[in-house]
């Protein structure tokens, strides 16, 4: 990690002189630094399982800028939590090069977010609550149901994607993403070498909506000595949006086929489970773990054009698709915006988990964002 950063530093030091060239065009344009931090209060109120506490939930820092014109380049660190795991290290997600000329046919290589859900995309401010739904969180790569360490939805790899079939007013009414993967998160070599195929297109009919359909094929891996257990994982996407300013109407529905193991990727040493993750009801028979789905549906609604928004959301996610481990949560909340660069999120949120004895709590959050 010390190596990288130096080579980051490095090279941000470079740029400036890089931009500057010979009195032509410049080959590097002048870098753009931005970022944001998220900080936030958490209380849970729960039979035998009350807690509450402050927490910095990350900072990021990014560059981007252009070469030659054409190419789009973004570098975007991560900081929080401790050193001590894969989820919580300082770590790069984002790295990568986008030739971006003709709209119709874009080419990304390096490090990013996989084309899967509109939601995956999206900042985590801009999404609006206080975490990404279940369906996405445990089925696009970020604490995924796999066992894989926490990727923020991102993975390495090479991708295409584009605009086109322009309507009289000169908007484009279809979109297509697809990409190769490795499959195994961000700053991970591909272990079985296998790739993931991923991709989705949408029909834009109407100014602010979108239609979408996504698909993946691939597989997540882990070696044991000589030994490599490839676990294949078949998943799918329905997406529906609506969005005009500050007002977001989105629903999606995820299904995913493939096991996952039992031992999340948080050290060296958890790549060595290869035991297979196992689900049971709460009399403890068992549950096929090989399927899951989930879907959500959410209204963010502006009350005060620019400042106040009024929210609500429902979110389901089934480890097993089926309802003896569903979770649930229905969430209300307000956001404010002071300016752009400062907004507060609150929350309430109910929650309804079937794998829990006493399946009902609630959820008390607030947020403050800052963008850089």
């Amino acid at each position: 990690m010390k190596r990288i950063l130096l080579t980051i530093v490095g090279c941000l030091l470079l740029l400036p002189v890089l931009a500057q060239g010979d009195g032509k065009a410049p080959v590097f344009s002048k870098p753009k630094f931005s970022g944001f931090a998220m900080a936030s209060y958490q209380a849970t109120f729960q039979d035998g399982g009350n807690s509450n506490s402050f927490d910095v939930k990350l900072v990021r820092a990014s560059i981007e800028g252009r070469i030659l014109g054409d190419f789009y380049y973004k570098i975007q660190g991560q900081i929080n939590g401790n050193t001590a795991t894969m989820g919580s290290s300082p770590r790069l997600v984002d790295y990568f090069v986008e030739w971006q000329r003709l709209d119709f046919l874009r080419v990304k290589l390096g490090q990013f977010k996989r084309p899967f859900t509109y939601e995956n995309p999206m900042n985590p401010i801009d999404q609006g609550f206080m975490s990404y739904s279940q369906p996405v969180s445990r089925l696009a790569g970020f604490s995924d149901r796999t066992g894989m360490h926490a990727s923020n939805g991102r993975d390495i790899g090479l991708q295409l994607q584009g605009d086109f079939l322009k309507n009289g007013s000169g908007r484009n009414l279809l979109h297509y993403q697809v990409g190769v993967f490795n499959g195994q998160g961000i700053n991970v070599k591909d272990v079985d070498e296998r790739k993931d195929i991923i991709g989705g297109a949408w029909v834009m009919p109407i100014d602010g909506l979108r239609l979408g359909t996504f698909g993946w094929e691939g597989s997540y891996a882990r070696k044991l000595g000589s030994e490599t257990v490839s676990l294949r994982q078949h998943r799918y996407a329905l997406s529906a949006e609506y969005k005009k300013g500050d007002l977001q109407l989105r629903t999606e529905y995820i299904h995913s086929t493939g096991y996952g193991f039992a031992t999340t990727y948080q050290k060296n040493d958890d790549t060595k489970d290869v035991a297979i993750k196992t689900y049971s009801d709460r009399d403890g028979n068992p549950v096929d773990g090989n399927k899951a789905d989930g879907v959500y549906a959410l209204a963010i609604v502006p009350v005060v054009k620019d400042k106040l928004m009024a929210k609500a959301r429902y979110d389901l996610y089934r480890p097993t698709a089926s309802s003896v481990d569903a979770k649930s949560n229905y969430e209300v909340g307000l956001n404010y915006r002071f300016c752009k660069y400062l907004e507060v999120q609150t929350e309430y949120c109910f929650t309804h988990d079937r794998a829990l004895a006493k399946p009902d709590y609630s959820t008390v959050f607030v947020q403050l964002s800052i963008r850089y």
